[in-house]
């Protein structure tokens, strides 16, 4: 199996939130969210969390081969580090979204956490796509009380708090959504499942950023990334986003974007 990665920034001036890795079988990319005001409540920042966490999820699963058991040690282990220190019972401390992939005994084992992308290429169907689409549909819950209302209007200012704070109170709750971030039992409610390795060609991991370039600026479907993969590797591809960032009238801001693609 050949691994290559790539990952850019979405600001010149901040820090990549985002982190991948790997280890012999193991892929791992995280997808630090980027929370105002984070750094008030962790003097450490969203940053140092995604990495930390990502390293220490890469050392768990040399040694394990629950994808499970491996993220929920993980969370413990790197909350320890700066429980004493930060504010991790604030919903905006620091958190992340995960995507992991494990290669041994003939399977392919795949975890999602919240919004990143694991996305696997039969060699004889089309794509198979695996998120977690629970923060998108409580986003779009919660948000509700914005429709038709005009950002940065005095009754989208006054709506907005109110939003906020109900997407705030459903993170790692049951009947809300689930993400990394101080509380070990996120990792159970993660997405998982497997496949067999001979039925591959390929796998690949994003994050939220980089999958922009199927939705929402449609330049590619799953079918086509890996093609793009294939032919011009993960660089290309986040070139392909930034350029579609740069284009776009009213586009999204830009977000910090990875990529991991596996070849087997």
């Amino acid at each position: 199996m050949r691994v290559l990665t790539a990952t850019s920034p979405g600001h010149d001036d901040r820090p990549n939130e985002d982190f991948v890795g790997s280890a012999p079988g193991v892929v791992v990319l995280l997808d630090g969210a980027g929370i105002p005001g984070a750094e008030e409540i962790c003097r450490h920042g969203v940053a140092w969390y995604s990495h930390t966490l990502g390293a220490t999820i890469l050392d768990r699963l040399t040694r394990r081969s629950d994808l499970a058991s491996a993220l929920a040690d993980s969370i413990e282990h790197v909350a320890g580090l700066h429980r004493d220190t930060c504010d991790l019972t604030n919903p905006s401390s620091p958190q992340a979204t995960v995507a992991m992939l494990r290669f041994a005994d003939g399977r392919a084992d795949y975890l999602v956490l919240a919004d990143a992308y694991v996305a696997l290429a039969p060699v004889a169907a089309g794509p198979r796509v695996i998120t977690d689409p629970r923060e998108v549909d409580v986003r779009r819950e919660c948000s509700v009380p914005l429709l038709g209302l005009s950002a940065g209007t005095p009754d989208y200012q006054r709506a907005l708090p109110a939003v906020v704070a109900a997407l705030r109170a459903r993170r790692n709750q049951p009947g809300g959504y689930w993400i990394a971030k101080d509380d070990p039992s996120a990792a159970t409610e993660a997405v998982t499942g497997s496949a067999s390795v001979d039925d591959l060609a390929a796998a690949a991991l994003l994050s939220n950023g980089a999958s922009r370039i199927v939705d929402p600026y449609g330049l590619a479907d799953w079918r086509g990334v890996f093609e793009l993969l294939r032919t011009g590797g993960p660089d290309t591809l986040l070139q392909r986003v930034r350029e579609a960032e740069r284009e776009a009238v009213g586009s999204l801001t830009a977000d910090d974007a990875t990529v991991a693609y596996c070849e087997l």
